[in-house]
Parts: C-alpha cells; sequence; structure tokens
C-alpha cells in the first residue's frame, strides 16, 4: 500500500454546519475558561437544594443510554454471529466512543473539584454504586477504542495490530456487554436512595432495569438516527434491509420497557398523579406518549417499518422519549422534593450542544479520513458522485 496516497489530506469545503458548530465549539471553550476560573455558581442554576442539573441529566444520563446502540449491536453481529448487520458496526461503534468521551467531558465539568477524578482509580469503595459507574465508563470507554482501533491501524498501514484486535474482537465484545450492563442499570441505582424525594411516576425498586431495558430500546433508535443523519451528510443509502429488523427489536425493547412502567406506577398507587393533569402528570404523558407509546404502534406495522421516513421518524421519537426520561428522572422527579424549580442557566445549554456540536464534528472528520463505512473513508469528490 502507498503510505503516502494513504496520509494524503482529504479535501474538505467548510459550510453552514461547519460554521455552526464552530461557533457552539469556542462558547463551550469560553463557558469551560469561566467555570474552571470562577465556579460553578458562576455558570449554572446548581444549588446545595438541587445540585444535579442539566450536566447530569443530559449530559451523562442520556450520553451513556443512546451509546448503548455499541454494546447491542457488537452483541448481535459478533455474540449472536449474525454477520449481514457488520456493515453498521464501525459507524456504531464510533458514536458510542464519542458518547463515552464526551459523557467523560461533562463529568468533569460538573464536579465540584475534578482534579480529584483519578481518585476513584486509587481509593476504592466497592459498597458505592458511584465507584461502580466510574469504573465501568472507565473500562467500557477503553473497550469501545480498543474495538474502533483497526479503523485507525488500517488508516496508517499497521495491519499486523489491526489483526490481532479482530481476533481478540469476540472476548472484547463479551466484556463490553458485561460492563455496559452493569453501568447502564447502576445509573438507575443512584436514585434508588431517594425513595422520598423522587415522585413516584419515576421511582421504583426497579429503576435498574428500567435503565437498562430502555437504554437498549433507545440505543437501537440512535443505530437508526444515526444512520439517517450520516446518509444525509455524506450522501449514502439508508440500509433498510438492516434497519428494518433492528426496529423490530426495538418495539420489543419499548414494550416490554412500557409495561414495566405502568407496573412500577400501579405499585406506587401514582395513577392519580397522571389523572390530575399536575405537572409531574403531564410531563409522565408527554414523555411515554413520545417515547414508548407512539414508537411502539409506528413501528409495530411492517408498512411503516419499511419506509424510511416512518422508519426514521419513530426512532427520533423512542431517543426523544429516552431524553426526556432521564431529564425527568433527575430534574422533574427531584423538583417537588427541593422545594425549588430548576431551569438551566444559558452557559450550561450552550456546554451541553457545544459536546453534541464537537461530536458530530468529530464523526465526520472520522468518517473522511477513516474506513468507518465498507466503501472506506467519504471524500468530497465520492459525496458528488453520489449525489449525483
Amino acid at each position: 500500500m502507498n503510505t503516502l496516497a494513504t496520509l494524503a489530506p482529504r479535501r474538505f469545503r467548510p459550510g453552514f454546519w461547519t460554521a455552526v458548530f464552530v461557533v457552539l465549539f469556542l462558547a463551550f471553550c469560553a463557558v469551560t475558561v469561566i467555570r474552571f476560573s470562577k465556579g460553578l455558581g458562576a455558570v449554572t442554576h446548581l444549588s446545595d437544594q438541587f445540585p444535579w442539573g442539566l450536566w447530569i441529566g443530559f449530559d451523562l444520563l442520556c450520553g451513556v443510554g443512546l451509546a448503548a446502540g455499541a454494546f447491542t449491536l457488537t452483541a448481535v453481529v459478533h455474540l449472536f454471529n449474525l454477520k449481514r448487520f457488520e456493515p453498521i458496526v464501525r459507524p456504531t461503534i464510533l458514536t458510542g466512543f464519542l458518547g463515552y468521551a464526551f459523557v467523560i467531558v461533562a463529568l468533569l465539568l460538573d464536579l465540584g473539584q475534578p482534579w480529584r477524578i483519578w481518585h476513584a482509580i486509587v481509593y476504592w469503595n466497592p459498597h458505592s454504586v458511584m465507584f461502580e459507574v466510574a469504573w465501568c465508563v472507565m473500562l467500557y470507554t477503553t473497550v469501545l477504542a480498543v474495538e474502533f482501533s483497526p479503523a485507525v491501524f488500517e488508516r496508517f498501514g499497521f495491519h499486523a495490530p489491526a489483526r490481532i484486535i479482530h481476533r481478540l474482537i469476540t472476548p472484547l465484545v463479551i466484556i463490553g456487554v458485561i460492563l455496559s450492563t452493569l453501568h447502564q442499570s447502576s445509573l438507575g441505582s443512584l436514585y434508588l436512595i431517594v425513595p422520598s424525594k423522587l415522585h413516584p411516576l419515576w421511582y421504583s425498586p426497579m429503576l435498574p432495569l428500567h435503565f437498562y431495558i430502555s437504554a437498549i430500546g433507545a440505543g437501537i433508535g440512535m443505530v437508526i438516527l444515526e444512520s439517517y443523519l450520516s446518509g444525509r451528510a455524506f450522501h449514502r443509502h439508508l440500509e433498510m434491509d438492516l434497519l428494518e429488523p433492528l426496529a423490530r427489536g426495538m418495539v420489543v425493547a419499548l414494550g416490554i420497557y412500557g409495561l414495566m412502567r405502568l407496573q412500577a406506577i400501579r405499585r406506587n398507587h401514582a395513577f392519580g398523579s397522571i389523572l390530575d393533569f399536575g405537572y409531574e402528570g403531564q410531563m409522565f404523558l408527554l414523555e411515554f406518549t413520545l417515547g414508548v407509546i407512539l414508537p411502539v404502534i409506528l413501528m409495530s406495522f411492517r408498512r411503516l417499518r419499511t419506509n424510511p421516513n416512518w422508519l426514521v421518524g419513530g426512532a427520533f421519537l423512542a431517543v426523544l422519549g429516552f431524553v426526556m426520561n432521564r431529564l425527568n428522572v433527575s430534574i422533574t422527579g427531584m423538583e417537588a422534593a427541593s422545594g425549588t424549580r430548576y431551569l438551566p442557566s444559558g452557559m450550561e445549554i450552550i456546554v451541553s450542544l457545544g459536546l453534541v456540536a464537537t461530536g458530530m464534528a468529530v464523526f465526520a472528520f472520522a468518517v473522511r479520513n477513516f474506513s468507518i463505512f465498507p466503501d472506506g473513508p467519504v471524500t468530497d469528490d465520492h459525496r458528488s458522485e453520489e449525489g449525483a
């Protein structure tokens, strides 16, 4: 292989979205400087009464949950030997890795003393759920990096280490599935210690299982959504033969999750909160309708699943409902007990948008420079040919 040709720069023409991403990234950097120079109080609306806000509810809980498509799809391909889904494994792993990487960045911003984040490595507290989550996130981010590394090795012509990783992929996937199962559920365990503070519409002793099952459903939805967005950005066709079966799996996961939620609400005698149509009841209805009822109904019909517009629409609703659920658990369900009404500051929102924009920009860079899709890196010339 001609190494010089391999390392030749890709032609890239910046456009409108590039400018948007640059503005968001610069704003994110500015807020980061203020946060580390003046503290959390200067950039957030957090308080002693409400210490966890958008950076936990969205950046952490949603970032980790929406990356669940990585362990789900790698398990489907490498453990259940369904090789037909292999073409979408690499972009899914990349999405998962970026999700976890930016969760770590968000944690550094949210921690009161971020320079002590390494303490979990040295000072063990095996009885703490946060300790378990910290270790699982660190280890699974490492696993995702290793799973993605063959694309980097191939890009620079190092085929021997790429072959070694390919031989080790099955045990890596098994480790990844175990780690993901542990910390996806443990994020729900964080809220088991506040039964008197979390609203009964969201509290349940089964909360760890709720978090795990919902992450699988939303993770599949994110795979479909990521395939659609990358197809739009790089003028690729939508792999309907691969995504339609995934939509069926999403229906099963969301259906099980929805039944478990209703059972938990019945046990908590909380249906009255829905019928009262108060603030929490309205937020629950919106979350449950968008994230469970509509996707399950829409994706249950083959005629709709096989239509790209309906397929993407159903996946988008599943992801949107998932995000609302995590925000409801971390914010809406905790407000009444705290006695405060939390609204994120503009700078908190800028940080979250900046992380999302940076993740999308890094994904685009990877697609242009590495073999993320089966036909190799996407160049501007290739995009023009496909769009013609």
